[in-house]
């Protein structure tokens, strides 16, 4: 565990080291919720578009995703309380920090890694039919948002990994769930109709 440790913080003040004043602005922006909400709406004109019988059951499936995503997120946090590299006593004061932002004391695992994978990994698994644009452009979405974490000082690379892993077993989850009840939804729709 001491060797892990030791190759995440080190990774991580590889990563966190390389800054500048335009890129402090540029993540900042990135790790912002808000700044992803252009490319939210897109998301959810494509699954209208996908799924327009059942958007209802697609709508509900997201809301119940990000809520499990976040929960099962803070509740790592409160479990494992490892601290954040910007809060680590150890370490705190040689990380780079934007706008003196240190986050809460814990950060195992990073809730904006698993909510942008979550995400990504449902869009690519529910719009087939885009699926060859929108893997870069999911992909890209989850893993820069993810960086940003580390930019700012307040992930270690694992928080990310843990997080991103999370993310993406919470969407196939969801996204196969949501199939059968479809699925279900559907038939019985059909036999109610004979």
């Amino acid at each position: 565990m001491e060797v892990l440790t030791y190759i995440d913080q080190h990774i991580f003040f590889i990563l966190n080291g390389y800054h500048s004043a335009i890129f402090d602005r540029i993540m900042w922006i990135i790790s912002e919720k808000v700044t992803w909400v252009p490319l939210y709406l897109w998301f959810l004109w494509l699954l209208f578009r996908e799924y327009r019988k059942n958007y209802w059951m697609v709508l509900v499936a997201i809301i119940l995703m990000i809520i499990v995503s976040d929960q099962l997120c803070n509740l790592s946090k409160e479990t494992v309380m490892r601290f954040r590299p910007s809060n680590d006593p150890m370490i705190g004061h040689l990380v780079h920090t934007v706008n003196s932002y240190r986050g809460g004391s814990y950060g195992f695992y990073s809730g904006h890694a698993s909510n942008s994978f979550a995400v990504a990994v449902f869009m690519i698994v529910m719009v087939g039919r885009l699926r060859k644009i929108l893997i870069p452009i999911c992909l890209f979405y989850a893993l820069i948002v993810s960086y940003s974490r580390i930019y700012l000082g307040v992930h270690y690379p694992l928080d990310v990994l843990a997080g991103a892993l999370a993310g993406s077993i919470i969407a196939l989850t969801f996204g196969g769930v949501l199939s059968k009840v479809r699925s279900f939804y559907n038939q019985k729709k059909i036999s109610d109709l004979q």
